[in-house]
C-alpha cells in the first residue's frame, strides 16, 4: 500500500505505518476491512491492480480531458473573438471588455460548492448524468454568444454560462477521487488538466480557421467562433451519459475481481468496508469542518498564483503578441506553442509528483517560474517590438509555470481532506474562492496601459509570489504536524477514542498523516 508520511520515516517506519495509516490516512486499513476482504486484497496481485487502473484510465481520463478542453475553450475564447471584430461590432470600450471578461467568474465562483453538493448528494452513482446536464447547458449558452447584439446581451450570456461551467472541474476531481487512491491521483488530475493548456492552442487554431467564415450567413468571424465551438460542446454533452464512466459496480468492462478490488480499495481509503464505508452525505457539520480548516485558505492563495496571472494573460495574449508586430491571424497561431509547452509541463509535473509521492516541490517550482517570467516581461514590454524573442520566451515560460499549479494544489487538498463528503465540499470551496482570481485577472490588463501593462505584470508577480509563500507555509506546517503525530502512541489513541470517533475526526485524527 502506498502511504503519505513525513520524510523522516525509515523503511521500518513505513512498514509499521502500513498498519497505522490507510490511503486516506485514516485508522488502520487492516482494521477497517473484514478478514475475508483483507485476504482478498492481500492476494490480489500488483499486475492485476495495474491492469484495473489502466482500464479506468482509458475510459475516464480522455473523456474528462475532452470535456475540460471545451470547458476552457468556451470560457476563454473571448480573447480570440476580441481581435476578430467583437469590440468593433458591439462598440465595446476597454473597460467594458474587462467587465465582460470578469463577470463570468461571479456565477462561476458562486455555484461551485452547490454543484458539487448536488453531485455528491443526488448523483453519487451516476455522475455522468450531472456532468451531461452541465455540459449541455454551457454548450447551448456558448452558442448564444454568437447572436448577441449588444454589450448588455454579452453580459447576460457570460453570467449565465458561469453557472453550469462552475460544476465541471471540482466535479471531475471528485469523480477521480472516487476511482483512484490518493497516491496515484495527481498524475491523473494533471493529465486531464493538460486540456486547459491545450485549450489555448486548440482555441487559437480553431479561431484561425473559423474566422475565415467571416461573412457567411451575414455573420462576422467572431460570431462563428462562438456558434461552432458551442455546438461542439453540445455534442459532447449528449455523449456524456454513454461514454463517461460512473462507478465500478456499473462497469461491465471490469472483471468481477477488478470491480471488487476497486470497490474495496476506495472503501478502505475512506475508512470502511465494502458494505459499510464512511457516509458520503453532506451535512452542515461537513460545511463547518471545511470552513474551519486552516489549510483551505492557504490553498486559495496557491490557486490564485495561477488563476490571476493565467486568466489575465489568456484574455490578453493574442493582443500582446499582435503588439509585437504580427497580424491577427499570425497572433492566433503564435499562442499555440505557449499552450503546448504548458500542457507538457502539467503532465510531467503530475507524473513525477506521483512517482516521488510529493506535492510541494511540483507546485513551488512552477510558481517560481511564473515570477521569473513576468519579471522578464515587465521591463521589456515598453519596447516589445525590439524584444520579440525574450518577450515570447517569457510568455512560454509563464505557461510552463501556470498549468502544474492548479492540478497540483487541488490534488494536494484532496489528499489532505479525509472523507468523500468533506472532500466534495472542500474542493468546491477551494475552486469557488480560487476562481475569484479569474475575476481579478480580467481587470489587471488595462487597455490604456498598453503595451507597458504595469498593473498586469506587477499584479502577476505579486500573486505568484504570494502563492509561493503560501505553499511553503503549508509544507512546513504539514511537516511539523506529521512529526508531532509520529510521536503519538497508537494504542493510547485507541484507548481514548473509538474507530468511529477517529473516522469522524478526519484529517484532525492523530493517526492522520498529511501528504507533503
Amino acid at each position: 500500500m502506498s502511504l503519505s508520511r513525513s520524510n523522516s520515516f525509515t523503511d521500518a517506519d513505513a512498514k509499521k505505518a502500513d498498519l497505522l495509516i490507510i490511503e486516506d490516512a485514516q485508522p488502520p486499513a487492516r482494521g477497517v476491512l473484514t478478514q475475508e476482504e483483507q485476504q482478498f486484497m492481500d492476494s490480489f496481485p500488483q499486475e492485476a491492480r495495474d491492469k484495473a487502473f489502466r482500464k479506468v484510465d482509458i475510459r475516464l481520463i480522455p473523456m474528462l480531458a475532452l470535456l475540460y478542453l471545451f470547458s476552457f475553450i468556451d470560457r476563454a475564447n473571448l480573447g480570440n473573438a476580441k481581435i476578430e471584430g467583437l469590440i468593433e461590432d458591439l462598440n465595446l470600450t476597454g473597460v467594458q471588455y474587462n467587465v465582460v471578461s470578469s463577470i463570468f467568474f461571479a456565477t462561476y465562483c458562486l455555484f461551485q460548492v452547490p454543484s458539487n453538493t448536488i453531485l455528491q448528494s443526488y448523483f453519487p452513482t451516476r455522475p455522468s448524468l450531472w456532468i451531461a446536464i452541465l455540459t449541455l447547458s454551457w454548450g447551448i449558452i456558448m452558442t448564444c454568444h454568437g447572436v448577441v447584439q449588444s454589450y448588455s446581451g454579452l453580459i447576460v450570456v457570460r453570467v449565465l454560462m458561469g453557472i453550469p461551467e462552475a460544476g465541471f472541474f471540482p466535479g471531475a476531481v471528485l469523480i477521480c477521487s472516487k476511482w483512484y487512491p490518493r497516491s496515484i491521483m495527481a498524475s491523473r488530475v494533471s493529465l486531464f488538466y493538460t486540456a486547459s493548456a491545450l485549450a489555448g492552442a486548440v482555441s487559437g487554431l480553431l479561431a484561425f480557421g473559423i474566422a475565415k467564415m467571416a461573412g457567411v450567413g451575414g455573420y462576422n468571424g467572431w460570431r462563428w467562433i462562438f456558434i461552432l465551438e458551442g455546438l461542439m460542446t453540445v455534442v459532447l454533452g449528449v455523449l456524456c451519459p454513454f461514454v463517461l464512466i460512473d462507478s465500478p459496480s456499473r462497469s461491465k468492462w471490469l472483471t468481477e475481481d477488478e470491480r471488487r478490488f476497486l470497490t474495496l480499495i476506495m472503501a478502505e481509503q475512506d475508512g470502511g468496508t465494502a458494505g459499510k464505508a464512511r457516509s458520503s452525505k453532506v451535512s452542515w457539520k461537513t460545511f463547518w469542518s471545511v470552513i474551519t480548516s486552516w489549510q483551505i485558505y492557504l490553498q486559495i492563495l496557491v490557486y490564485w498564483s495561477n488563476t490571476v496571472p493565467n486568466y489575465a494573460l489568456k484574455f490578453t495574449m493574442p493582443t500582446i503578441i499582435k503588439q509585437m508586430g504580427f497580424k491577427s491571424s499570425t497572433a492566433q497561431l503564435l499562442t499555440i506553442p505557449a499552450y503546448v509547452v504548458g500542457a507538457i509541463s502539467a503532465y510531467l509535473t503530475g507524473r513525477y509528483s506521483d512517482k516521488f509521492k510529493r506535492r510541494f516541490p511540483f507546485i513551488a517550482l512552477p510558481q517560481f517560474l511564473v515570477v521569473v517570467a513576468f519579471s522578464i516581461m515587465a521591463p521589456l514590454a515598453p519596447v516589445i517590438k525590439n524584444n520579440i524573442g525574450p518577450c515570447y520566451f517569457a510568455i512560454c515560460l509563464a505557461c510552463i509555470g501556470f498549468y502544474p499549479i492548479n492540478p497540483g494544489g487541488t490534488t494536494w487538498l484532496s489528499n489532505n481532506l479525509a472523507g468523500p463528503a468533506k472532500r466534495a465540499v472542500g474542493l468546491g470551496y477551494l475552486t469557488t474562492f480560487g476562481n475569484l482570481g479569474g475575476m481579478i485577472g480580467g481587470f489587471i490588463y488595462i487597455d490604456k496601459e498598453a503595451p507597458r501593462y504595469p498593473t498586469g505584470y506587477g499584479s502577476s508577480i505579486a500573486f505568484a509570489g504570494a502563492g509561493l509563500v503560501a505553499s511553503t507555509i503549508l509544507e512546513l506546517v504539514f511537516m511539523r504536524i506529521n512529526k508531532k503525530r509520529d510521536q503519538v502512541d497508537e494504542e493510547e489513541v485507541r484507548e481514548k477514542h473509538t474507530d468511529e470517533q477517529l473516522l469522524d475526526m478526519g484529517d484532525r485524527s492523530p493517526l492522520f498523516r498529511y501528504m507533503l
